[in-house]
């Protein structure tokens, strides 16, 4: 007789059987759908009273999740992108739970059936060149710390690496010699080679040479230990703060991790780069995502307005023709 897998057991098998063995998820993937679960857990204890280790599968039903994103928004103050994310998660567990239960696949349905929410998608931000070299300036090179943070931020300038390939990033990922480039794997487990300046491979084997021969992420805490998203974040504010001092428009801008990999995108379609070579530069999977870029370039648009021959029209002044006109307009 078959037994029915409780939920513990089912979501257990979600991320080992499903996710690890059979698609070979990242992980970073995996990561992003554990912290779903873990909100979305610790969501229903709040809202059922119940223990997460003692759900049940009906517990979870689509009334629940429902407000659980809505919760997101409302308490957490995501936005609607973000909880699109979260939504993924579950309806991807949910889609292997229809093969496990098809007993419940009404209440499966249900859930699968909670639609996304529409979104306004915001044009990039990215920095200047002015800009990125006011940040570069920013570290104090006189220290171990600053070092690192200048060699981290140059490398994610130039690369447009993303964070977690540059949080990841091992001794063996880089050649520093002749050909100076870096190896990473990104996302949908493509491998690309990024070549580097002369700059950048020199800030980097300078990097290199201070830390442990053992040690083998050439970006790490002081602890020895991969840098954290946060972590990353945090260095990057305190150096933008320090650069808005002599450059003012760092104080307006929003400046993370990922906006330095646009940056390095602008930076490249600026040059006149084809946008081809931009997509394999950046790891994108297709080339349309670099599309953005060229949404966000006030250059490329104001050189396309500068190539069209002006409207030969004439302003002129509004002279009503009839008395009782003139009087409605004069009101």
């Amino acid at each position: 007789m078959t037994t029915t897998p409780g939920f513990q057991a089912l979501l257990q098998g979600f991320f080992t059987d499903r996710m690890m063995r059979q698609r070979q998820a990242s992980p970073h993937t995996i990561s992003s759908y554990r912290d779903s679960f873990r909100l979305l857990l610790r969501f229903a204890q709040r809202r059922i009273g119940v223990q997460p280790q003692r759900l049940t599968f009906e517990q979870i039903d689509a009334s629940l999740v429902a407000a659980f994103l809505e919760d997101l928004q409302s308490a957490r103050g995501i936005s609607a992108a973000s909880r699109n994310l979260r939504l993924t998660a579950i309806r991807s567990f949910f889609r292997y739970a229809a093969f496990e239960l098809p007993t419940h696949a009404a209440q499966i349905q249900r859930v699968l059936a909670i639609p996304s929410k529409r979104c306004t998608r915001a044009q990039i931000g990215f920095l200047a060149r002015e800009e990125i070299d006011a940040l570069l300036h920013a570290p104090d090179l006189q220290t171990r710390a600053g070092r690192r943070d200048h060699a981290l931020m140059l490398l994610a300038v130039q690369t447009g690496l993303r964070l977690s390939e540059l949080t990841a990033l091992r001794r063996d990922d880089t050649e520093l010699g002749v050909g100076a480039h870096v190896r990473v794997i990104g996302k949908g487990r493509k491998e690309r080679v990024t070549p580097l300046t002369k700059a950048t491979a020199q800030a980097l084997r300078a990097l290199l040479r201070e830390i442990d021969a053992e040690q083998d992420l050439v970006f790490c805490s002081a602890r020895g230990t991969r840098l954290s998203a946060d972590a990353v974040q945090h260095l990057v504010s305190k150096h933008v703060a320090r650069a808005a001092q002599s450059c003012p428009s760092l104080a307006c801008k929003h400046v993370t991790p990922h906006v330095l990999r646009h940056s390095a995108a602008m930076e490249l379609l600026q040059a006149g780069v084809d946008r081809t070579v931009i997509a394999m530069w950046l790891g994108h999977e297709s080339i349309e995502t670099t599309q953005i870029y060229l949404d966000a370039n006030l250059q490329i648009k104001q050189a396309a307005l500068d190539k069209v021959q002006p409207l030969g029209t004439r302003t002129g002044r509004f002279r009503p023709d009839d008395k009782l006109l003139a009087f409605l307009q004069s009101l």
